[in-house]
């Protein structure tokens, strides 16, 4: 990805929102020490909530290439499930949750558009 164009949009979707979503999961660590008893699940579960969002503003930078509109779009479907879980989860921490996943989404989607090639759906 350094200069090169390489992979297609949802492709860097899909591997950069995974790996990030493992960084998500971590730097719950440093947001609210407590959790610490829960890590794996958590960084399991921001791993595939990564994965999910990356997936979903790849397909969309591959039809939409406008680099504004992938970073919010990205940031829109990466807080939105942010916020699923912090409704789901019920302990109100909601900036702790909020700031790395929109974080995450923001990172993707000015990869998607930058860095990735724009292939012709099937």
């Amino acid at each position: 990805m350094f200069g090169y164009r390489v992979m297609n949009k949802p492709l860097i979707g899909l591997l950069l929102g995974g790996i990030l979503g493992v960084f998500d999961g971590l730097s719950s660590l440093i947001s609210e020490p407590s959790v610490a008893p829960e890590i794996v699940s958590i960084v399991i579960g921001s791993t595939m909530k990564g994965l999910v969002a990356g997936a979903i503003i790849g397909w969309f930078a591959r039809r939409v290439p406008n680099l504004m509109l992938g970073v919010l779009f990205g940031v829109l479907v990466a807080g939105t499930f942010a916020a699923l879980v912090v409704l789901l989860d019920g302990r109100g921490l909601w900036w702790q949750l909020m700031l790395p996943g929109c974080t995450l989404g923001a990172i993707v989607g000015f990869a998607t558009q930058k860095y990735g090639v724009r292939t012709r759906p099937a």
